[in-house]
C-alpha cells in the first residue's frame, strides 16, 4: 500500500491500524535545535481524545512515547519516531460482519484494490489512523508558533442544520463540541443526542483558521498553497468538501463585493480570498471550511453485500462517534501545520 508518506521537506510517514498493537509516525526533515518534550506532543494528542456526547466510548490513553530524534530536550535533525499503543480495542465487535462491506466505509474498495483488508474497525482506513498525524502536527505547530508567531485553531460552525451565529472565544475554550456559540451548541447537542438515540449520526462543518501565516508561501500553477492545503484536508477520511474564504458563498456576490480591496498600508478591507491569492499567502488569516460527513458506522440496519456478492442486511456494532466535529478539528489543525511548515522550509526562512 502506497501513499502513507506526506510532505517534501518536513516529511512524515504514518503507520498502524485501528485494532493493531500500536500506531506511530516517523518525521524526517524536522530542523535541529528545536526544544521538544513529550508533553508538547501529548497536549495536542489529548485534544483528539473523545470527551463529548458526540464521541465514541472507546477510551484510549494515547500516551505518546518518543523513540528517536531528541537529545537533551532538543531535536537533533535526525528522524523523529513517535508511538502510541492501542489498549482499548474490542476486535470481537467485528467478528459477525467480517465478510460484509459496511456502507460508507472503505471495506469494499480495499477488498477491490488489495484483495485483503483488516476488518477490525477498518484497519488502516479507520479514523484511529489520524492520531499519527496529530503527533507530527504537534511539532509543526510548535515550530510555527515559536519561529513565526503563527497559530492555528479550529471551531465547529455547523452540525446538521444548526448553525453557529456568533464567536465567543471564552466559550470556545470550554466547549465540548468546540463551538464558539453557546446557544447554538445547546441545540447541536440536542440534535446529536436525538441521532444517538435513533442509532444514527450527523455531519458538520468546521472552520480552520491560520492566524499570522507567513507571507509569500506557495508556488503558482500546480503547487498553490490552497491546492496543497485542500489536498491535505481531503486526505482526512471524513472530509468531503473544502472551501477557502467566502468559498461557495462567493457565487452569490458580484466581483465588486467579493474582491478584497487594499489600502496604502497593504491592508485588506476584507478577506473573501481566505488569505490566499494566486496560490500564494497574503499574510491575512487563512480561513478554511471543511464539510465533514456523518459517521458511517451506525446501528440502523442497512442493505449491503457480502464478499461472495450476496445481498444482506448489516447492523454495525461497536463504539463509534455520533458526530466527528469536535475530534476532527485537531486533526485538521495538524494537517494545516504540516503544509505551512513544509512550504516555509522550502523558502529556507530559518
Amino acid at each position: 500500500m502506497a501513499g502513507n508518506t506526506y510532505g517534501k521537506l518536513y516529511k512524515i510517514t504514518t503507520w498502524g491500524e485501528s485494532h493493531g498493537k500500536a500506531l506511530g509516525v516517523i518525521i524526517d526533515g524536522c530542523p535541529p535545535n528545536i526544544p521538544l518534550s513529550e508533553l508538547d506532543i501529548q497536549k495536542e494528542v489529548d485534544k483528539r481524545k473523545p470527551n463529548s456526547s458526540a464521541s465514541t466510548s472507546r477510551k484510549e490513553a494515547d500516551k505518546i512515547e518518543i523513540l528517536s530524534g531528541i537529545f537533551n530536550g532538543k531535536t537533533t535533525g535526525t528522524p523523529i519516531s513517535i508511538i502510541v499503543f492501542n489498549k482499548d480495542q474490542k476486535s470481537s465487535d467485528y467478528n459477525n460482519i467480517k465478510d460484509l462491506f459496511r456502507p460508507g466505509h472503505a471495506d469494499y474498495t480495499y477488498e477491490l484494490k488489495y484483495g485483503i483488508r483488516d476488518y477490525r474497525g477498518g484497519g488502516r482506513s479507520s479514523g484511529r489512523e489520524t492520531v499519527s498525524r496529530v503527533m507530527a502536527g504537534a511539532i509543526a505547530k510548535k515550530i510555527l508558533k515559536e519561529k513565526q508567531k503563527t497559530e492555528i485553531f479550529g471551531h465547529t460552525i455547523q452540525i446538521g442544520d444548526i448553525l453557529a451565529k456568533k464567536f465567543d472565544k471564552k466559550h470556545l475554550e470550554k466547549s465540548e463540541l468546540k463551538c464558539a456559540d453557546e446557544k447554538a451548541e445547546k441545540e447541536m447537542l440536542k440534535l446529536i443526542n436525538k441521532a444517538k438515540a435513533a442509532g444514527d449520526s450527523v455531519g458538520a462543518i468546521v472552520e480552520i483558521v491560520i492566524k499570522n501565516p507567513p507571507k509569500g508561501l506557495g508556488e503558482p500553477v500546480f503547487d498553490k498553497l490552497d491546492a496543497e492545503l485542500a489536498k491535505a484536508m481531503m486526505s482526512i477520511g471524513a472530509v468531503k468538501g473544502v472551501a477557502f474564504g467566502s468559498g461557495f458563498d462567493s457565487v452569490l456576490k458580484k466581483g465588486s463585493k467579493n474582491n478584497d480591496q487594499m489600502t496604502a498600508k497593504n491592508k485588506f478591507l476584507s478577506n473573501n480570498s481566505g488569505g490566499i491569492l494566486g496560490g500564494i499567502s497574503t499574510g491575512e488569516d487563512i480561513v478554511i471550511k471543511l464539510a465533514v460527513k456523518p459517521v458511517s458506522s451506525i446501528s440502523i440496519p442497512q442493505q449491503t453485500i457480502s464478499k461472495s456478492g450476496k445481498s444482506v442486511m448489516i447492523k454495525t456494532l461497536g463504539r463509534h462517534d455520533i458526530c466527528l466535529a469536535p475530534r476532527i478539528i485537531p486533526v485538521a489543525e495538524s494537517m494545516a501545520a504540516l503544509v505551512i511548515l513544509d512550504f516555509l522550509l522550502q523558502k529556507k526562512t530559518f
